[in-house]
């Protein structure tokens, strides 16, 4: 753990994951051919100042390109997460991570812990060697962040915009304004260190702290959930293959699955009669929509579950979530 400045004053907690803002590349000039989670969140805050009255205290949880995401990871994110919020010198955190998997990271820590001060997930979408890398502004914004008195939930900030984790998702490859919230829109913007504020924070979600207890603590074994897309010509053998995997006594069934469904939740009729079936054999079944924006409405008559606003991703992290509440109902 490293620590600047003395006294006790409030501090901003900066966990490291790895992702592109710890890349290094060969080139200043190269923003893409670069290695993911080469540089330590100490080296990354190195230069950075705090916010006026805080201390940085900085801590490694992992070093990984993020699109290699991992129970296992976000088991100790979670863990490090809970640590420090209890801390009443802890203002708020700050997670550096990569773009890849952010949401889903993001919207795992807003479902699993009683956030009632400030975690921000920040990133950069050049390498911490680029010409003009955006990590060092990015994490300076999420500091402006976290130690805002009154500021609470998960988020994420990237490029100005401080976005809900039940919202944010990565829109563009490339761009340096990766992300977006979708219908929802921003929570708001850090303009040279002070926020302007379009909504309210993030509520805290009912049964986080329970969640953390259960999933985390406890380390009960989280439930299989596998994502897959309805399109042109989708057949249903891939659930049928699954479902003859369950049957077989695998160590670790498929419990769920999500679908990314096209438009307002509609499936090809070979993958749909494949998802019934599969639903009647016991498996979960939750349908996503494919678009980037808008919610599925939901019909009446409809026999498979819906995600609403929720992402594939998302709703995937939902799921499991749901089926771990089901164990627990069942005392399994």
């Amino acid at each position: 753990m490293t620590q600047t400045g003395g006294g006790n004053r409030r501090c901003i907690v900066v966990l490291g994951t790895g992702g592109t803002i710890a890349g290094r590349a060969g080139s200043a000039n190269d923003n893409i051919g670069y290695a993911a989670a080469q540089v330590g969140v100490s080296e990354l805050i190195d230069g950075i100042d705090a916010p006026e009255g805080v201390e940085l205290v900085s801590e490694q949880v992992s070093q990984i390109d993020s699109k290699d995401m991992s129970f296992a990871v976000w088991r100790g994110l979670a863990e490090r997460c809970a640590h420090w919020l209890r801390s009443p010198e802890v203002a708020g955190i700050v997670i550096t991570h990569g773009t890849d998997t952010l949401e889903e990271t993001a919207f795992f820590l807003h479902s699993i812990l009683s956030a009632v001060k400030p975690v921000v997930v920040t990133c950069a979408m050049r390498p911490a060697t680029a010409l003009a890398p955006d990590g060092p502004q990015n994490m300076r914004d999420a500091m402006a962040v976290a130690a805002m008195p009154g500021a609470r939930g998960v988020v994420a900030v990237c490029a100005g915009t401080i976005h809900g984790a039940a919202d944010v998702r990565k829109v563009h490859t490339y761009r340096l304004d990766a992300f977006g919230s979708g219908d929802a829109g921003p929570l708001g913007y850090v303009e040279e260190g002070a926020l302007r504020m379009q909504r309210d924070w993030p509520a805290v979600v009912a049964g986080a702290g329970h969640r953390f207890e259960r999933m985390i603590a406890a380390a009960v074994p989280w439930p299989r959930v596998e994502i897959l897309t309805s399109h042109a010509e989708s057949s249903g053998r891939l659930i049928d293959a699954l479902l003859r995997e369950r049957a077989s006594g695998v160590d670790e069934p498929v419990r769920g699955l999500v679908l990314a469904a096209t438009g307002n939740g509609t499936l090809h009729h070979a993958l749909r009669e494949a998802a019934l079936r599969a639903q009647n054999h016991g498996v979960r079944v939750l349908r996503a929509t494919r678009c980037a924006e808008g919610r599925i409405l939901s019909k009446a008559e409809e026999s498979l579950p819906d995600a609403g606003s929720l992402t594939p991703v998302k709703a995937r992290i939902a799921l499991m979530l749901e089926l771990l509440a089901d164990d627990e109902r069942r005392g399994t």
